[in-house]
């Protein structure tokens, strides 16, 4: 099996990353080895049928604690999966594929919605994006670098 062109490119477990394809240049992750599939907060979810294909339009608020800087996603429906919360409830979501940026390195990411109002970050990224060449040092954080000051303080939730 070939190695990732970035193979072992260390990560914390919190990392600042970028969701280009959906206008959402900054938004706080947890690095979550115990997850599959990296998870979005996601809101006002609506599937619709275009041209034959099954398609979801959503909204993302990047931000803990605030509204600002709505992002609205339309993007066709690659799976649903049946995922287990670490407190053991399961609950079907819809699967999008999108691309994320990870320390500089754009890799593809399935990504299940779902609402993560209560939850500390916007964002879990799952073994399935590690496995594209990332090594975890749960020691660390932010190892891509911090966002600029002005979307951190936008980020209320530190």
């Amino acid at each position: 099996m070939e190695e990732p062109p970035h193979s072992n490119t260390i990560v914390g477990w919190r990392e600042w990353v970028s969701l280009p394809g959906v206008g959402v240049p900054w938004i706080k992750a947890k690095v979550d080895t115990g997850a599959r599939t990296s998870s979005l907060h996601a809101f006002d979810i609506v599937e619709f049928r275009r041209r034959r294909k099954h398609f979801v339009r959503f909204g993302i608020h990047p931000w803990q604690d605030t509204d600002e800087d709505l992002a609205v996603v339309e993007c066709p429906i690659h799976d649903r999966r049946i995922v287990r919360s670490s407190s053991g409830h399961t609950e079907e979501r819809i699967v999008v594929l999108l691309e994320m940026v990870l320390r500089g390195h754009p890799v593809k990411a399935e990504v299940t919605l779902t609402n993560r109002d209560e939850m500390g970050f916007r964002m879990l990224i799952g073994r399935e994006v590690l496995r594209q060449g990332f090594v975890v040092d749960a020691s660390r954080s932010f190892t891509g670098g911090r966002a600029p000051d002005g979307i951190r303080r936008r980020n209320r939730g530190r």
